[in-house]
């Protein structure tokens, strides 16, 4: 059957001499794997920055429910980014952000009200006006929502503490050392209380940032099982 759906394009690979794999996340199936043929030729209908990593689209494809890899039939952008691929900085949060969901979202259900949230950070990134500084590590706080870890609590004075591997804050540190005090604490319960559209409201410096975006991956790793290394998160470093 035939099936429309928005999608976002987590990556792609080589098939065959014209062809390519292309690996989305869609609004109407979840994870799905599709063909498509000739993109690769010189007289390729699809653009091949369509189907770069990130992307936006709308997609009409053939779907059978007992195959891993089906064809798409009609391929057009759902959104043209007109910021990120001219911005350093926004490029390579929205890489960050891209490898986290390839590596955090493995079920083919589908999950509308998850695809509608990434559709729209994604957006998001690209046109807001503002400061992106904080843009990454808010969007991490909720993405942990929808994977089933978000952090529990709030710091105060008697809960001062966040362990990273419980996710919750409490009032004296754990005998283990993966957990967060003071400055770090405090910092990472104001994420919690944002939206990443409204990231740039809070007054977090670089160094402090930077604390915050490692012990985030942490976070994530502690709670995702297989989640490994996140690359672009050594990259958004160096360009922070």
């Amino acid at each position: 059957m035939l099936v429309k759906t928005r999608a976002i394009v987590l990556r792609t690979h080589k098939y065959g001499e014209t062809s390519l794999i292309a690996e989305l996340y869609t609004e109407q199936k979840g994870l799905r794997k599709y063909v498509i043929n000739g993109v690769r030729s010189a007289k390729a209908k699809t653009k091949a920055n369509l189907l770069q990593g990130m992307t936006l689209l709308e997609v009409v494809a053939y779907e059978r429910e007992d195959r891993d890899l089906n064809r798409i039939k009609e391929i057009r952008p759902a959104y043209v980014y007109e910021a990120i691929p001219f911005d350093v900085r926004r490029g390579t949060i929205g890489l960050f952000m891209l490898e986290v969901v390839r590596k955090s979202i493995r079920e083919r259900e589908p999950n509308a009200t998850l695809f509608n949230f990434l559709f729209d950070r994604f957006v998001g990134l690209d046109a807001t006006p503002n400061s992106i500084a904080n843009y990454h590590l808010v969007f991490l706080v909720e993405l942990s929502t929808y994977l089933g870890f978000l952090p529990a609590g709030r710091y105060s004075t008697k809960h001062s503490v966040f362990d990273l591997r419980e996710g919750a804050f409490i009032n004296i540190p754990p005998e283990h050392p993966n957990y967060l005090i003071d400055e770090q604490a405090e910092a990472f319960s104001q994420l919690l209380g944002v939206t990443a559209p409204q990231a740039h409201q809070l007054n977090i410096n670089r160094s402090l940032r930077q604390q915050l975006l490692d012990q985030l991956v942490r976070y994530y790793q502690f709670h995702l099982e297989g989640m490994g290394e996140v690359h672009a998160h050594q990259i958004l470093r160096e360009v922070f």
